[in-house]
């Protein structure tokens, strides 16, 4: 799936007008998403809310205010940074691991953080003076944060490198033992109420996200895609190989390092308030190598960009499909992302 990097490919000048399109096409897209919900709201009256908080003098009604800026902008912000953040770290993980399936959930992450919140609902742990839904969110980012390092310290070797055959998979071995556990947990318990509230959990919901949890992910998104495009030539060196790698001077250790438990992290932190939506960081990097391309500092925004597009519709679709009733956004982006997936591949092997 991976494509060599080659000349024609390694040129800037094309990089400029797919980001400007895809920044106006995802602010478009948030400026509808605003719009679509029980009570509809025309994109003209989105715009004059927009404006009326930015300060320029705009009479709004205040139920459009409090629709449009208090209930549903923080959830649009929060998918979009989602969106994002999964479609960065899978395009890391997939270079970093020339694996083409690898995606943000690789490294057993979403099955420790899933253990977390599992553990939250069912058991019912909890602390005074912290509501359930801060509790499930508190676990759910432990839970990520003991599976990554039980994934690094079963990866690592003993002379401090971390081959990414081994990372994947002690991944895939800690991420079934969490899902066993949370199994047993569930079945055990015999509480229908938890779970389906596992269930739900395990599918993502972006419902629970409010102001301050969608600024946390926008500043999570946004620190670590800049720390990322900062190994932007490092990433494409590990196209060629580890061996040609270092021979171009990249430190193969410290920077699989760096990468993997940044991305690890990143991944922590989406999880930890969205659940565990999966697809985008497995599926937008692809989409964005087959169109613009495999060099990183154009791959990465724009996958970003894409990202953040994808998971806006995704939950806008989630939360407005059925009437009185919201779809989990993981069933969501599987339902719309596959088709479009399967047309891009069955492209691809007509060109091949």
């Amino acid at each position: 799936m991976h494509q060599q990097v080659s000349p024609r490919s390694a040129g800037t000048a094309g990089t400029a007008a797919p980001f400007a399109l895809l920044g106006v096409v995802l602010v478009g897209t948030m400026t509808v998403a605003l719009g679509i919900g029980a009570v509809g709201i025309p994109v003209p009256t989105v715009v004059d809310v927009l404006l009326q908080r930015l300060g320029a003098g705009v009479d709004v009604s205040a139920l459009d205010d409090q629709i449009v800026w208090q209930l549903r902008m923080p959830r649009v912000l929060g998918a979009a940074a989602t969106g994002a953040g999964l479609a960065l770290c899978g395009a890391v993980l997939q270079s970093l691991t020339r694996n083409d399936l690898a995606d943000p959930y690789l490294l057993g992450i979403s099955g420790g953080a899933t253990v977390g919140a599992v553990s939250v609902i069912v058991l019912g742990v909890s602390l005074a003076g912290l509501v359930s839904a801060t509790m499930i969110t508190l676990g759910a980012f432990a839970g990520a944060l003991a599976a990554m390092a039980l994934v690094l310290a079963l990866a690592t070797g003993r002379s401090g490198a971390l081959p990414p055959g081994r990372t994947v998979l002690a991944g895939v071995a800690i991420g079934q033992i969490c899902a066993a556990y949370t199994s047993f947990v569930v079945i055990m318990s015999g509480d229908h109420d938890a779970a389906r509230r596992v269930l739900s959990w395990t599918l993502g919901s972006l419902a629970g996200l409010r102001w301050h949890s969608s600024l946390f992910l926008c500043v999570a998104a946004l620190v670590a895609g800049v720390l990322i495009m900062a190994f932007t030539s490092d990433l494409d060196a590990f196209a060629f190989g580890e061996s040609s790698a270092g021979s171009l001077g990249v430190s193969i250790t410290a920077t699989r390092w760096t990468l993997l438990v940044g991305t690890a992290l990143l991944t922590a932190s989406l999880v930890a308030f969205t659940g565990a939506i999966g697809f985008v960081g497995l599926v937008v990097p692809h989409v964005v190598r087959l169109v613009w391309g495999p060099l990183h500092r154009r791959l990465l925004p724009l996958s970003a960009l894409l990202g953040a597009i994808l998971l806006v519709w995704a939950d806008t679709i989630a939360r407005s499909l059925v009437s009185g009733q919201e779809i989990p956004i993981g069933v969501v982006t599987a339902v719309v992302g596959a088709p479009f997936f399967a047309w891009f591949l069955r492209r691809e092997g007509r060109d091949a």
